[in-house]
């Protein structure tokens, strides 16, 4: 657990409804970003989606490591307005969208982004409010 206290770089407003964390770019953000979402989702007793979110965490945590620089945003948000949706974004730095591909069975990476596309409810992109991008994707929560 102290290892994880240096990794991240921020926590901010991890009360009530809204959870978010900014870690720095290097291979330990992936780990710290699927223990900091597993224990606020245990936290706000989400345990049935905290498997599928830590995942889906890690695969747009790693595209972040693998294609820009600079800090990673990771942000939890339960709409008070739609309260069976989980609201997950990672942000980064490069402001270049990313793009759905089609790996080939022998490809190492590529599925990243269809992973999320085909386990969420809905995904998208948009740009940073001042530089970077967002991705984000909702969950379906359970009654």
């Amino acid at each position: 657990m102290g290892l994880l206290a240096w990794e991240v770089i921020g926590v901010i407003d991890t009360e009530g409804d809204c959870a978010e964390w900014s870690f720095p770019a290097d291979p330990g953000a992936v780990r710290a970003a699927r223990a900091a979402v597993r224990g606020r989702l245990r936290d706000w007793g989400l345990d049935s989606v905290s498997d599928i979110t830590a995942l889906l965490v890690s695969e747009l945590v790693t595209n972040s490591l693998r294609h820009a620089t600079g800090p990673i945003g990771v942000r939890l948000v339960r709409p008070a307005d739609l309260g069976d949706v989980l609201l997950v974004e990672v942000s980064d730095p490069l402001p270049e969208l990313p793009r759905e591909r089609v790996a080939r069975p022998e490809d190492e990476s590529g599925r990243g982004l269809q992973l999320v596309a085909r386990s969420s409810h809905r995904w998208g992109t948009r740009p940073g409010r001042n530089t970077g991008k967002t991705v984000w994707f909702e969950l379906a929560l359970p009654e």
